[in-house]
């Protein structure tokens, strides 16, 4: 329409004119008219030089070569070195991994056999003694070399219920603030003494012994294990760990076990009666299980 000439002024009517006589946006028409364009387009060929062998004749190389391969599971970059080296098939690697993708041809063991399990995002307890949570670090000395810090926190107020310092950090060291937690809370560490409790920890060689799980099973604790990869489900003795290496470890230089160790003692007495902590109100840890026993005494 916008090609056709006038009677009276033997000139086409033009594109702005014909919009506004319809009430349409010329942007509508340019599209429509891009679009047309387009589907009336010949198909692109493949730029740049003929391949030596058609996508159809090396699929079925690729999957003549799978056939026969005594192995499973292989990627395509195997696929990609028989044909190149014995079958003298001089194709580009990626064109290899595309036509195996296209075709579903890839190795099913890319990706995790199982669907990792998600986490809820909770990892806080409405009442104290159901969730401890455990980690070790490590503090350079100069005269001892390196020194572990292990911590047990409660993850219903952040406090810290038992820690220890020593230079060798095998199962036995990881156990001992679990130990001190029990004597302070439990009045002891007899069988049985913490039943209904849940240990939160990674999977770390310490807590991975047999000897570690079996004391555990004595106290009567259950084992609660973070997801792999997914450190935030160890959040709480993991954020313990960071306040006190940027209160207390960084920026001093220790020259052995006993500086450390004075150093996590005084730390965890002011940690668990003046930091506080947002989710307590902004309360310290110790106010808060203070409140909880009065509370309790008075019911």
């Amino acid at each position: 329409m916008s090609q056709t000439i006038s009677l009276a002024t033997e000139k086409p009517y033009g594109v702005q004119r014909v919009c506004r006589v319809w009430e349409q946006a010329r942007s509508s028409f340019y599209h429509a008219a891009r679009q047309s364009a387009s589907n009336n387009q010949a198909p692109l060929k493949r730029r740049g030089p003929r391949p030596s062998i058609s996508d159809e004749a090396l699929l079925e190389l690729i999957r003549a070569d799978l056939a026969s391969s005594p192995f499973t599971g292989e990627g395509h970059r195997k696929v990609w070195a028989r044909l190149r080296v014995r079958d003298g098939v001089r194709v580009s690697r990626k064109r290899v991994l595309r036509l195996m993708r296209e075709n579903h041809l890839l190795s099913p063991y890319r990706g995790r056999p199982k669907a990792p399990k998600e986490h809820d995002g909770k990892i806080i307890t409405m009442a104290p003694n159901l969730m401890w949570g455990t980690d070790g670090t490590r503090v350079f000395t100069l005269e001892e070399g390196w020194v572990w810090i292990f911590a047990a926190v409660e993850h219903w107020n952040a406090e810290c219920v038992g820690w220890h310092v020593c230079k060798k950090g095998d199962r036995y060291a990881a156990l001992q603030p679990i130990a001190m937690g029990l004597n302070d809370l439990y009045g002891g560490i007899g069988a049985d003494v913490a039943r209904g409790l849940a240990l939160r920890m990674d999977h770390g060689t310490q807590y991975l012994s047999d000897h570690f799980l079996n004391q555990l099973k004595f106290w009567g604790i259950t084992p609660s294990f973070a997801f792999v990869a997914q450190p935030q489900t160890n959040g709480v003795a993991e954020r313990f760990n960071r306040t006190l290496k940027e209160q207390a470890i960084y920026g001093r230089i220790f020259r052995t076990v006993e500086d450390v160790r004075e150093a996590v003692e005084n730390f965890v007495e002011l940690y668990n009666s003046e930091w506080r902590v947002e989710k307590n109100a902004f309360r310290a840890p110790r106010e808060i299980r203070q409140n909880w026993q009065e509370s309790r005494q008075a019911a």
